[in-house]
């Protein structure tokens, strides 16, 4: 059982590449298990390419609703299922990628620029929500069009 797996954040000093749906990945969280019940932990920085500035939860979505719809300008983002499952809908502006998540221990990483939709949330699912800045409007593209050409 790993203790501390890094996590290392991009070269900010080469100039900026167009977001890709490759770029988001699945990380695997340490796990302690224990008859008494398990524990996983994620600690910024470490675990994580960026400091944790905000955390939130998705709960009691009814079925066949849809959240997400909308991208980022400069907030990177932990997502989690703690409980349940739920799909999400990746896309840069040029292709479109969809990944479940059903695993407490296994977060997706999502950066700027990345168009997200979530759906497909299971009786009871709990989406945990890791970011790197707190709340603020003006980081969001909530209209599509926009944000595809912004994307390029």
């Amino acid at each position: 059982m790993p203790l501390r797996s890094v996590v290392r954040p991009a070269d900010t000093e080469s100039p900026a590449a167009a977001a890709s749906v490759d770029d988001c990945r699945l990380i695997e969280l340490p796990r302690i298990t224990d008859p008494r019940g398990n524990l996983t932990f994620v600690e910024g920085g470490v675990h994580l390419p960026f400091s944790i500035a905000r955390a939130y939860y998705l709960y009691d979505v009814p079925g066949g609703a849809e959240r997400g719809g909308h991208a980022h300008r400069a907030l990177h983002q932990l997502l989690i299922a703690v409980a349940g499952s739920f799909e999400v809908v990746l896309d840069d502006g040029r292709r479109r990628r969809r990944v479940q998540l059903n695993r407490p221990y296994r977060g997706l990483l999502i950066g700027p620029m990345i168009w997200r939709e979530l759906d497909g949330f299971s009786s009871g699912s709990v989406c945990l929500v890791l970011a790197s800045q707190r709340y603020d409007e003006a980081d969001y593209h909530r209209d599509y069009a926009a944000f595809v050409a912004e994307a390029g």
